[in-house]
């Protein structure tokens, strides 16, 4: 209903999981919560939302609902996880603690060179 393949949700989920993965997902008829929260916080609903789902009532609220639904619903969900860009952001990150790391070297030399001088 929310457009998302299942290649798209299981990339979301992690390294574990594949689309035959989310396929067989589907078809159970009880899901772990611990699972069911990590899904809805990747599909960015409450958890409730699953543990109440009617699809008849689904389908008729949308259908009586949204009769021009051009810019409502998102068939071909792009996900933002640039794999470059995570890794300018883990250099970026990476050079930061290197220089905290270097102040802190360079004052605790102060600091041993004080406390030699005494």
């Amino acid at each position: 209903m929310l457009g998302i393949k299942q290649e798209a949700l299981a990339f979301e989920l992690g390294e574990d999981w594949n689309q035959k993965k989310i396929s067989l997902l589907e078809q159970k008829e009880e899901i772990e919560a611990s699972l069911l929260a990590q899904i809805a916080e990747v599909l960015k609903l409450p958890v409730e939302a699953f543990q109440n789902f009617d699809e008849e009532q689904a389908i008729n609220i949308i259908s009586n609902t949204f009769h021009h639904t051009q810019g409502l619903v998102n068939y071909n969900p792009t996900f933002q996880n640039n794999p470059i860009d995570k890794l300018i952001q883990l250099h970026e990150e990476k050079i930061a603690l290197y220089e905290r790391m270097m102040k802190e070297k360079d004052e605790m030399m102060a600091r041993l060179e004080k406390l030699i001088r005494r």
